[in-house]
């Protein structure tokens, strides 16, 4: 098996476990900022990677009390952006989740994707998780982009793509999103960076340290 097979079906294996964990009692779900290994390379600050998370619980928590069991909303914030999917039953609901969010404290934007349908099935559910797992797959494969500065969420067949990036790493990665199976559409939630504030995000190269010989 090669490496590229063994990261997809481990990234799989991921998802699949998340989509399982997935249940009607629990209509509001949290994106949740990645924390420890990867705070290294995210190009956010560590300051906003915490507000992020505390942002995706506030949000959530919110929505839970005013709304209950009959909206089903993933909050999903990146650089202190907010994006909103998932089904609600009207067009109030809507709004009355977007008002919310946007009052949280340390919300900067808000980004409103929800869809007033009927919620998902878990076979709908199952399905986006395998399409994240797989795009996240592609996206390490690909040799000319840092996979750690991308957040993908799907939700019925679209797939999101959050992070700060390039205008360079856009494009690379929403052609690869596109081109990943089960894909339908792709959505860019993205804050873009040039080059030079690439090159002073990314981490520094150590000095080699001569030797010094024995004698």
């Amino acid at each position: 098996m090669n490496l590229s097979m063994t990261r997809f079906l481990t990234t799989l294996a991921m998802a699949t476990g998340l989509s399982a964990s997935l249940s009607a009692c629990f209509p509001v779900l949290v994106g949740g900022a990645v924390m420890g290994g990867l705070v290294a390379t995210d190009r956010r600050t560590s300051g906003a990677q915490l507000e992020d998370e505390g942002i995706e619980l506030r949000a959530a928590s919110r929505i839970r009390d005013n709304l209950g069991e009959r909206v089903h909303v993933n909050v999903n914030s990146y650089n202190r952006r907010v994006l909103l999917t998932g089904e609600v039953p009207n067009g109030q609901d809507t709004r009355l989740v977007e008002q919310i969010v946007s009052r949280v404290e340390n919300v900067q934007s808000v980004v409103n994707e929800l869809a007033e349908l009927g919620g998902a099935t878990l076979t709908q559910r199952s399905s986006d998780a395998l399409v994240t797992g797989r795009v996240k797959a592609a996206l390490v494969d690909a040799k000319d982009l840092y996979a750690n500065a991308f957040k993908v969420v799907t939700e019925r067949g679209t797939t999101y793509l959050m992070g700060r990036v390039t205008q360079r790493e856009s494009d690379r990665a929403t052609a690869i999103t596109r081109s990943t199976s089960g894909v339908q559409k792709v959505v860019r939630v993205l804050e873009i960076i040039s080059e030079d504030e690439l090159r002073r995000l990314l981490p520094q190269p150590t000095p080699a340290t001569s030797a010094t010989p024995a004698k």
